[in-house]
C-alpha cells in the first residue's frame, strides 16, 4: 500500500518516502512512487520516461523531522549518461536532510534556468550495528533529461523547497554538462579504479579536470565503504557515511563531466539487497541497457562518437572473491557478445572499450590475475577484436603488450602501435587512483625509466585456487598514483582512425603511451 490518496496531494515526494519508512517500519525493503521527470529539446519542456522507483532498503528508519530548506544545501552533484549520451543524462545528487520538492533547473544559459523538473528521492538507510555506520540516512535524488539535442552545453542548477539556484545568490552553484555530438568528432576520455576517499584521490580528480575529458569511467572500487571488500555481512569497518565525503571529493569533476562507474568488489555491500548492489543503485542512474537490471545494475553500455563502450560486473565470475560468483547465470556473458556483435557490426562504431574491475592480465603480488575473466570474456575479446580493456583491483599501473590465446601476439613498446583487427588485445590495469599501493615482483618500468624484463613470476585466481605462472606479456609497470587518458581520433571511412592511449602519473607526468589503430568505417 502507498500514501493515501487525499494524503498525497498535500505532500511532498521526500515527506511522502517518510511517511512510508514510518508506516513500514517492520518491512525488509521499500519502494516510493515512480515520478514523472523532463527534459529540454530546444528550449521546449518535454515529457520522459517515467523513473523507476527508488532504491529498496534493508529496513526502515522513523520518520525525520524536515528543516528549513534554505538552511540545507545541496552537495555531491553527479551525471551519468542515459542510453543515448547525444540526448539524454541523469543529473544526481545528495542531501543532508529530508527536504521538500527536489528539482533541477535547467537551461541554455546561467540567467535562463526556467526549465524546472521535479527530481526522485531514494532513501537509503542504515540501522545501528550495521559496521560502524551508526543509525544513517541518506538521501539520493536524481533527475533524467531526455530529448536533450546532441553537441550542446546546457546550464543546470539543483534545488529544494527553499533553495532555488536561481535566486542571484546561489548562481554559484549553477554547473554545465555537454552532450555528445551528433556526429564523428575527436574527443577525450579518462579512467581509473580503486579511488576512495582521501589525498591522492583528491589530486588524481584535480588532474582529470586538466584533460577536458567527455566522460570518466570508474573501473570499480569506488568509494570504500566496505573495507574488507569480501561482499558478506561478516566483513568489518562497513560505513555508510564515507559515501557522503566520496561524493563530496568528486564532485569537483563529476559535476560536470558524467562519470561512469562499473562495480568492484569493494562495492558489493551485502546488507543492501538484491547481491548487495541496493546502496548503488540509491547513488547512482546508470544506462538501464543492461541484461539484468535488478541482479546486475553496473552492466550497461553506451556509444560516444565512434566508440561504444561496454561496463561489465566482474563479480559475476570471480573465482577469487566469489560472494556474487554466478549471480547472472550466464546472461551477462550472452548479452556482452550480442553487444560485441552488434558493435562490431555498427557502421557509426570503429572502437569497442570494455572496462570493469577485475583484471583479466595483471602481474600484481595482491590480486594478479582473474581466471574466471579468462576463461569467460577474454575468449569474446578476441573474437570480436575488442581495442581496448580497462581494469582495476590492483592498486599500480600496468600495461600488456598485445595479446592473443594467453600469449604475447606482438610486443607492444611505449609509443608503439597495436592493430586489433589482426594483432589482438592491449589490456590495463588503471588501479591506482587513491587506495594504498600494492607491490610488483619484477621492478618498475615506465616511460624515462625503462627496465626490459623477458618474464615475470605471477599467479591466476581459479576455481581451485591460485595457479602460479610465469609470463612475458607484462610490458608496462609503475607503482605509483596515476590514471588513464585516452584521446579518441576519428578518421574518413578507409583510413586509420585511432585510439592514442596515456598513462598520467598523480604529479602530471606521462609514464606510458601507445597507440591503437583501426581502419574506419
Amino acid at each position: 500500500m502507498g500514501v493515501p490518496e487525499k494524503l498525497a496531494e498535500r505532500m511532498s515526494m521526500a515527506e511522502q518516502h517518510e511517511y512510508l519508512r514510518a508506516r513500514f517500519s517492520r518491512r525488509t525493503m521499500i519502494r516510493g512512487g515512480a515520478v514523472t521527470l523532463g527534459a529540454v529539446a530546444g528550449g521546449a519542456f518535454v515529457p520522459g520516461a517515467t523513473a523507476r522507483a527508488a532504491v529498496p532498503t534493508r529496513s526502515s528508519a522513523p520518520a525525520a523531522a524536515q528543516v528549513d530548506g534554505a538552511r540545507v544545501a545541496p552537495f555531491g552533484r553527479h551525471l551519468a549518461w542515459g542510453n543515448d549520451p547525444r540526448t539524454e543524462i541523469t543529473v544526481s545528487w545528495q542531501v543532508p536532510v529530508a527536504v521538500r520538492k527536489p528539482f533541477v533547473r535547467i537551461g541554455a544559459h546561467p540567467w535562463d534556468l526556467s526549465r524546472r523538473i521535479e527530481a526522485e528521492v531514494r532513501t537509503l538507510y542504515t540501522p545501528a550495528g550495521v559496521g560502524a555506520s551508526g543509525d544513517h540516512t541518506q538521501y539520493y535524488l536524481h533527475a533524467r533529461l531526455t530529448h536533450l539535442r546532441p553537441g550542446r552545453t546546457y546550464y543546470y542548477g539543483v534545488g529544494h523547497q527553499g533553495f532555488d539556484p536561481a535566486e542571484p545568490h546561489l548562481l554559484g552553484t549553477v554547473g554545465t554538462f555537454t552532450t555528445a555530438p551528433a556526429h564523428k568528432a575527436p574527443f577525450t576520455f579518462t579512467a581509473f579504479g580503486d579511488e576512495g576517499v582521501g589525498y591522492h584521490g583528491l589530486a588524481n580528480n584535480s588532474l582529470l579536470l586538466g584533460q577536458n575529458p567527455a566522460f570518466h569511467l570508474h573501473a570499480g572500487d569506488i568509494a570504500y565503504a566496505d573495507p574488507s571488500g569480501a561482499g558478506k555481512t561478516a566483513d568489518t569497518g562497513f560505513d555508510a557515511r564515507t559515501w557522503d565525503s566520496f561524493l563530496a571529493q568528486t564532485e569537483t569533476v563529476a559535476k560536470q563531466v558524467p562519470w561512469m562507474p562499473a562495480y568492484g568488489n569493494h562495492d558489493m555491500e551485502a546488507w543492501y539487497s538484491p547481491n548487495g548492489y541496493g546502496g548503488e543503485d540509491a547513488r547512482w542512474t546508470l544506462p538501464d541497457n543492461g541484461p539484468d537490471r535488478k541482479n546486475l545494475p553496473g552492466v550497461y553500455s553506451f556509444v560516444y562518437g565512434n566508440t561504444a563502450v561496454i561496463s561489465l560486473d566482474a563479480n559475476d565470475i570471480s573465482f577469487e572473491i566469489p560472494a556474487n560468483l554466478g549471480i547472472s547465470g550466464g546472461t551477462q556473458t550472452t548479452w556482452l557478445e550480442g553487444q560485441l556483435k552488434k558493435y562490431r557490426a555498427a557502421k557509426e562504431v570503429d572502437f569497442i572499450v570494455v572496462f570493469f574491475h577485475h583484471c583479466a592480465y595483471c602481474t600484481s603480488t595482491a590480486h594478479a590475475s582473474e581466471g574466471g575473466v579468462r576463461q569467460e570474456w577474454v575468449p569474446l575479446f578476441e573474437k570480436y577484436t575488442v581495442d581496448l580493456v580497462i581494469n582495476g583491483h590492483n592498486h599500480q599501473y600496468e600495461r600488456t603488450d598485445v595479446i592473443k590465446a594467453g600469449e604475447v601476439a606482438k610486443e607492444l613498446p611505449i609509443g608503439g602501435t597495436a592493430y586489433p583487427e589482426t594483432d589482438g588485445v592491449v589490456y590495463v590495469t588503471a588501479g591506482a587512483a587513491g587506495r594504498s599501493l600494492y607491490a610488483f615482483s619484477a621492478p618498475d618500468t615506465y616511460e624515462g625509466h625503462e627496465h626490459a624484463t623477458d618474464s615475470v613470476a605471477s599467479f591466476v585466481n581459479t576455481r581451485d585456487g591460485k595457479v602460479h605462472e610465469t609470463v612475458g606479456w607484462s610490458r608496462v609497470r609503475y607503482l605509483n598514483y596515476s590514471f588513464l587518458r585516452v584521446d579518441v581520433s576519428p578518421a574518413p571511412r578507409g583510413r586509420q582512425t585511432t585510439l592514442k592511449v596515456s598513462g598520467i602519473a598523480e604529479t602530471g607526468d606521462r609514464i606510458d603511451h601507445f597507440t591503437v589503430s583501426r581502419t574506419a568505417k
